[in-house]
Parts: structure tokens; sequence; C-alpha cells
């Protein structure tokens, strides 16, 4: 096999290890970019792995240790940097480090554990990184032509959406206790997935519906393999089993296919997102309640005031207020106006969604002869008659949401004047919310802006993997909690949840009463509550992502891949 040549970085990565810091007297100091300069209290303590698991020394001194021992450090008095001995698996340095921490943990955990026993053979895990390095390279160059604006705000939504309605439809019975259906058997006839079928509804059928899910998950990471390995090494059948059975059992079985469908594991997922979320809000929970018991006192007369001094107390106050309110709104209204003036002045600037070739005006929209303009297509599509391009406000989030806090059941008259508006953005005067139009273009900047920021990625990799892995390491096997403990799990998830709606919305939308709010929060989360429903939608989003990632699966069969490549 040709040795794969690392291409050279703009940072360098590297690190001490705890053999190097030993072997010179004084303290020396890294030239890692990632490392701080060490001071007396930080060198009395380098001999010591850092308390925090996920720390960039930590990270380093993980893939060293499991990825590195045999590459490049021979003969050196300082260790090499990370790049001049693994090969780049993405164009980032940070997300390489992140990417490595994770196959570190896996190799470790779920590989040497056994290969060792079998061969003292180190050069095993090369070849491993080399191949994981050339698909991820690969994936990054096929990652950028995706359309991820409407694989996130679209697609997947609207799996979710279908994940809703059918488990609604499911467990919403029409019928007495003799005639009605069973749910499992009514959401799979809705949602049909051949790899969960049969319905396990009893031991024989459970056995079967397992061996065909197995299949399923090795059918596609075979498929996967076949487009991104090397020639030489998809010739290599020892080889793509090993790898093929560390994705599609250790990985997807065990987590897709295991814990991640279980409901009381969601509904802490979601939980820990709330959680996130809430503290990057501009006012913590605690600043909230400072302010509401500071707008408190200041309502409460002093203890000594009685009588008419508390009546022009009062009246001082109710000025005061009325002052501040009046100055915030003014503010407020002022701000507004500036943002509206300054996003109008700067969208015909902003970068086009559609380039020219995927821009046929007969598709976009077409007048007839009254002269009225009718959308013809929700979507853009480019010769091969495939959608590619939605506006964003007419994306499958918004319909999403809807379904799942009953928009329309709850408050009609704003899901129909949320609809109007939307009509008008689409079809009426200068069709600012059509393809291309202002409000599409500024949504779609601040989307690129503000979601799809390539400096988050490192970020998101660092904290799942210290959700997964805690300690960098496996979680001990964790008991399933009881329904008690299940219930227990599902009402905080709701509250934090209902933790980022202002108290305002809250009154509006839910009416009073805490308890009430959070029965019906929990009410939604319900869509969750069985495994083999949840095991729909997982499975659902991995195929997408994987056939938008790569899509000569969506018209080619596995051996048809493997015979165009082999031949």
């Amino acid at each position: 096999m040709p040795r794969l040549q690392p291409r050279p970085k703009a940072v360098a990565t590297s690190n001490l290890t705890p053999a190097s810091a030993s072997s010179t007297p004084g303290p020396s100091i890294s030239k890692d970019p990632f490392l701080k300069a060490e001071s007396p209290t930080s060198r009395q303590t380098s001999g010591r792995e850092p308390a925090d698991p996920v720390s960039q020394r930590a990270t380093l001194f993980l893939i060293r240790r499991t990825l590195c021992t045999h590459l490049g450090d021979k003969g050196r008095s300082t260790p090499a940097p990370i790049n001049e001995i693994l090969p780049p698996l993405t164009s980032s340095n940070e997300v390489d480090v992140e990417l490595y921490a994770f196959i570190a943990i896996i190799i470790r955990e779920f590989v040497q554990t056994w290969y060792s026993k079998i061969t003292p053979d180190p050069y095993f895990v090369e070849e491993v990184v080399k191949i994981i390095a050339h698909c991820t390279r690969a994936l990054e160059q096929r990652l950028r032509k995706v359309d991820l604006e409407s694989l996130l705000f679209d697609e997947l939504p609207d799996l979710l959406e279908t994940h809703v309605q059918a488990y609604r439809t499911a467990n919403y019975s029409t019928h007495p206790s003799p005639l009605e259906g069973e749910p499992r058997k009514v959401y799979h006839s809705l949602w049909p997935f051949p790899a969960l079928a049969p319905v396990p509804d009893d031991n024989a059928l459970v056995q079967q519906q397992m061996n065909n899910e197995a299949h399923y998950r090795q059918l596609l990471v075979h498929g996967i393999l076949a487009v991104l390995l090397p020639t030489e090494d998809l010739e290599n059948d020892c080889l793509t089993t090993l790898v093929g059975q560390i994705f599609s059992e250790m990985i997807l079985g065990g987590g897709i296919g295991g814990k991640a469908s279980e409901p009381w594991l969601l509904w802490e997922g979601i939980t820990k997102v709330s959680e996130v979320i809430q503290d990057h809000l501009p006012k913590s929970k605690a600043k909230v309640r400072h302010d509401r018991s500071k707008s408190q006192s200041l309502s409460q007369p002093p203890v000594d005031v009685t009588g008419g001094a508390e009546k022009r107390w009062r009246i001082g106050t109710s000025m005061q207020r009325t002052f501040w309110l009046i100055l915030q709104y003014a503010f407020l209204t002022f701000t507004t106006i500036r943002f509206l003036i300054i996003t109008i002045a700067t969208s015909p600037s902003l970068p086009s969604r559609i380039t020219a070739t995927n821009k046929p005006p007969s598709l976009v929209q077409s007048k007839e002869h009254t002269g009225e303009p009718k959308l013809t297509t929700d979507r853009v599509l480019d010769s091969s008659k495939r959608p590619v391009k939605r506006p964003i406000i007419k994306m499958k989030l918004w319909s999403c949401f809807s379904s799942l806090f009953y928009l329309d059941f709850r408050m009609p008259w704003l899901y129909g004047m949320v609809s109007m508006l939307q009509w008008g953005a689409l079809a009426g005067p200068g069709e600012v919310g059509n393809i291309d139009g202002m409000l599409d273009k500024i949504l779609s900047h601040a989307v690129q802006t503000h979601v799809l920021d390539p400096s988050l990625l490192p970020l998101l990799l660092r904290t799942a993997r210290s959700a997964l892995f805690p300690n960098n390491t496996l979680a001990p096997p964790r008991t399933i909690p009881s329904s008690n403990e299940q219930l227990l799990i599902r009402r905080r998830c709701a509250e934090a949840i209902l933790s980022l709606l202002p108290a305002r919305i809250q009154d509006i939308y839910f009416g009073a009463g805490i308890e009430r709010r959070v029965g019906e929060i929990e009410e939604v989360l319900n869509v969750f509550s069985d495994s083999y429903c949840n095991k729909h939608l997982l499975y659902g989003v991995v195929e997408l992502i994987v056939v938008r990632l790569i899509p000569e699966l969506d018209h080619k069969g596995v051996d048809e891949l493997l015979e165009e490549r082999l031949s």
C-alpha cells in the first residue's frame, strides 16, 4: 500500500510527553500553539495529567499515547508535532485534534483490547488511521458540495415531522379497547422501514428483526466503504470486514440502534442541549430572578411610609417606571429602524443562494396572462429535476415546530396570521421571501454566520466527546432507569425546555400554572417514548446524511459499486 504523505499545515500541534519532560533538568517550553506558557505553579504539576480530560494538553497526550507510540519519536529528544507523524484528517488542525481523540478512544477501547491478545504488531493501528484519514478527507470534499441549509432546516425537520405525525396517529385510537390496533404496527405501517421489520411483538420476531437490522447496518457501512476506501484496501477482504464490523456493530449498532434510541437517553440529551443554550442566553436564570426581585422590591413602599406620604411615593415610583419604559421603547424603536436600514442597504451585496446555472426562470416563477405571479414549485430544480433549493421561510423547520407544539390547534389565529405573512413574503410585492429575495438572502446569511460557522465544530466535537466518553474512556455500564426515574428525567427535560421561554410567552401560550405548563411539554416529549419508533427516526437521519454525502448510494447497490471499483 503506498504511504499517504501528510500535507503541510499552517499550525503545528505538538506537545510534551511526560518522558520528554523528565529528560531535561529545567522546564522546557513547548512550541505547540495550543499550549500556553507554563507558570511556576503549572511546572510543579507538569508530570501529572491535567484534571480536565478535554483540555488541549490532555487531548494531545491521549493521541500520542494511543496512536503515536511507534511513529516518528524514535531518537528524538523532543516529540514531533502531530501533523508530522499522523496523516491529516481535514483541512483544520483544531478539528483534526478532536477527531483523533475520538479515534484514539475507539481504537483503545474496542480494538486494542482484543487485537493485542492476537499479535504484538504495532503497525495495525497505523494502517487503520491511514484508512480513516483517507475516508475523512474524501468526506470533507463531499461535504463542501452538500447544501447544509436544506439538510438542517428542511430535510431533517421533515423526518422529525413525519415521526411526530406517525407516532401520534399510531397512539391515538378511534376504537374501543378490543378493537384498537397495536401502536408499533400502526407506526411501522405509516413509516415502513425494511430493516426494522417485522415488528418485534414476540420473542421469535425479536430475533428476526435484530438480524435484519444487523444486515442493514453492514450493508450501509460496506456501501460507504465501497465508495471511500482506496482500491488496494478495498481488495483486502480481511481489512474491509474488520473495519465494517467496527463501524456497523460498535458504532451504529451500539450507538444508534442501542443506547441512542432509548427514550430516557434522548430526554437527557435534550436537557443538556437546553442547558447549553440557556448558558449562552444574554441573561441567566439568576439574573432574571434578580431583576424580578428588584422590580418587586421597588413596587413595595417602605415600612415607615403611611397616608399621604405613601400615595406620593407610589406616584413617584409609577412616574419613574413610566419614564424608563418610554426610554426603553424609544431605544428599541431606534435600534429596530437602524437594523432595518442597514439590512436593506447591505442585502444586495450578500451572496446569492443559487448560481446562474441553477436558476432557470421558468422553474422559479411564471406569469399567466392575468399578470399575477404564480409559484410553480417550492424549490429551484437543476437539469436532473432533483430538488436543490427552497426558500428559507418555506422550509420544513417551521411546519415541524408547528406540528410539534400543536400551534394550529392551540392558536389557530396565530397559525393563520403566520401563514398569511409567509404567503405575502413569497408571492407578494417584491417577493422578498422567495429564492434569492432580500429576506431570503438575509436569513441565509444569518444561518451561515451564526449556525454553520466552522469555528463551532471543534467545540461541538469536544462537547460530544465529554458527554460520550467522560474522562476519555468508556463510562461504566449505566443501569437502565426505572419507570419512576424515567418520568423524573422527562420532567427535568420539560422544565429545561420551559426555562428557555420568556415568562410572558409562557403566560400567553400555556396559561397559568407551572404544573400545567410542564405537563404539556411532557406530552410533547412523549413522541420519543418508544425506542422502536425512535429507531425509525434515527436510522432515517443516518441514511439521509449518508445519501447526501454519497449520492452514488441513492441509485446504485453495494454490489454494483464494488464491481465498478474492483473491475
